[in-house]
């Protein structure tokens, strides 16, 4: 069993350090065809022209090549900017399209090749190296999660949450300097949607990986738990089938990009013109998506949420809960159970959602009226404020990379819109509960470790008090990891949550 794992180990090291390198891979040379065909006319005479020095000259890296282009048109726009010609400057995103067509090598010509030497020998040394834990005794073990570097915030935790936050800094921001990354998937996109592929793209086959091969550690995991056996299937079909796979279908049917499962606000775009615009010019298919999203937030959401609690979407459905509770589960417990750490996170995330409904409120009045000004604020800045800081640098940036250091649900705990108005209905108009029998609580404390939402489940439990708090997710973990089986997930008339229960907590009935 050690050595399949240290095989697989090694596989993996290789196939992801072999990524790593293809970044310094390939030549890049610009030419007067690429111009003509990745910048727009009226460009051509301003951009074009202040390309010159570049023309026919060929660039080791795609690093050089991109910072080369894009001093030029920095360089350019400043000059724009500086004499206040405000209609001069370029706004458009050239840098990563240009960057891809300019590649001349192995990546281009051979890239099924250089896809299985990555993605195919990580995959594999991955599996290999979570396929023996089978031969363990089923059941929770703690195998020294405080201990370990990984896990425990050392070094190597900060060295993968390093990676993990440039990654989206780049991704998101400067995503012309991994185009040697997406020309490593080419061929996956043009099978599935028969165009190259962009850094959507690249990120999204990538999510779809960490999902999927994370998923099967989740399953040997928890296999001794039904719940989270069907609960780990479930949000890696979603994630593989309807957030991945769909859309790209759709896209070469010459249809909109949707992801059916995706609700506002945490599809903050939704309501957005060019959004609006394109489900409605897309005819009847366009017109369903465009229904059904709005079907869902006003009336899916509260009716699912009565039932199940906000486990339906937070940790059977929602692509965030997929990506925490599998590529995250090995950081669940770094989570703040701290009561500072709860206030802060009901105002920041409360915040955050009146934040998507005001910016929605004033996108939609911009819409209608053609007006961008709403009480002399710009609506497109608000929206843009949002992209930039909800959008990115927080759902991306810190709700992932800082999954080794403050746990797998910073995002969905302190920042998601979406988890914020789940929890409103589910606090105050759900039959969903954590049930417990502190009777036979023995305060061993796996269960608040385990909780990635940063509740302190145990003391609900010495309590005996049902768990009805607004942030819990319901994904089962604090369940799963009581050596005393003292916490059920039920479902129950709202009106029998129980807020204190004394006689459970002494385990005898005070009736007599």
């Amino acid at each position: 069993m050690k050595i399949l794992s240290g095989l697989g180990l090694g596989l993996f090291l290789a196939g992801f350090g072999l990524w790593l390198y293809t970044l310094t891979m390939n030549e890049f040379t610009l030419t007067p065809a690429i111009l003509k065909q990745n910048i727009k006319p009226e460009h051509q005479s301003t951009l074009g022209t202040r390309l010159q020095p570049m023309l026919n000259k060929t660039y080791s890296n795609g690093w050089a090549f991109s910072y080369a282009f894009d001093n030029e048109l920095n360089g350019l726009n400043s000059e724009y900017k500086a004499a206040q010609q405000w209609d001069k400057v370029i706004y458009d995103e050239y840098s990563f399209a240009i960057t891809k067509a300019a590649a001349q090598g192995p990546l281009k010509e051979t890239p099924s090749q250089w896809l299985f030497l990555t993605f195919g020998l990580a995959i594999l040394g991955a599996l290999l190296y979570i396929l023996p834990q089978l031969r363990l005794l089923p059941g929770i073990k703690n195998n020294h999660i405080f201990q370990q570097s990984s896990t425990a915030r050392g070094a190597l935790g900060w060295m993968v949450g390093t990676f993990l936050i440039g990654f989206y800094i780049l991704l998101y921001y400067f995503p012309q300097y991994l185009v040697n990354w997406t020309l490593l998937v080419d061929p996956l996109s043009k099978a599935f949607n028969g165009g190259e592929a962009s850094r959507w793209f690249l990120y999204g086959f990538l999510y779809t990986i960490c999902v999927t091969v994370m998923g099967v550690r989740m399953l040997i995991k928890y296999r001794h738990s039904r719940y989270q056996q069907v609960r780990t299937l479930s949000v890696m079909f979603f994630q593989t089938a309807v957030a991945f796979i769909i859309p790209e279908i759709l896209v070469s049917l010459n249809k909109p990009y949707y992801d059916f499962k995706n609700i506002w606000p945490l599809d903050y775009d939704f309501f957005f013109d060019y959004n609006l615009n394109s489900l409605v010019q897309s005819g009847g298919l366009g017109i369903f998506m465009l229904v059904w999203g709005i079907i869902l937030f006003l009336i899916g959401v509260p009716v699912m949420t009565y039932f199940f609690g906000k486990r339906w979407y937070c940790s059977w459905v929602c692509g965030c809960g997929g990506l925490a509770e599998t590529l995250g589960d090995p950081y669940r417990q770094l989570s703040d159970k701290s009561l500072k750490s709860w206030k802060i996170e009901r105002y920041i995330v409360h915040g955050v959602l009146v934040f998507a409904v005001l910016m929605t409120a004033m996108v939609l009045y911009t819409y209608f009226t053609g007006s961008s000004n709403v009480l002399f604020i710009d609506s497109y800045s608000v929206r843009s404020a949002y992209g930039f800081w909800i959008g990115g640098i927080f759902a991306g940036v810190v709700g992932t990379g800082f999954y080794p250091l403050m746990g797998n649900r910073v995002w969905c705990r302190f920042g998601c819109p979406l988890a914020a108005y789940l929890g409103l209905w589910q606090r105050k108009k759900s039959r969903f509960r954590i049930t417990t029998n502190g009777g036979q609580c023995i305060s061993c404390g796996n269960c608040s470790t385990y909780c990635e939402m940063g509740i302190d489940v145990r003391a609900y439990a010495q309590r005996g008090q049902d768990i009805v708090r607004s942030s819990c997710v319901g994904c089962g973990i604090c369940s799963a990891v009581c050596p005393r089986g003292v916490l059920n997930l039920e479902n129950a008339s709202e009106g029998t949550r129980v807020m204190v229960a004394p006689e459970v907590m002494l385990g005898n009935d005070m009736k007599r």
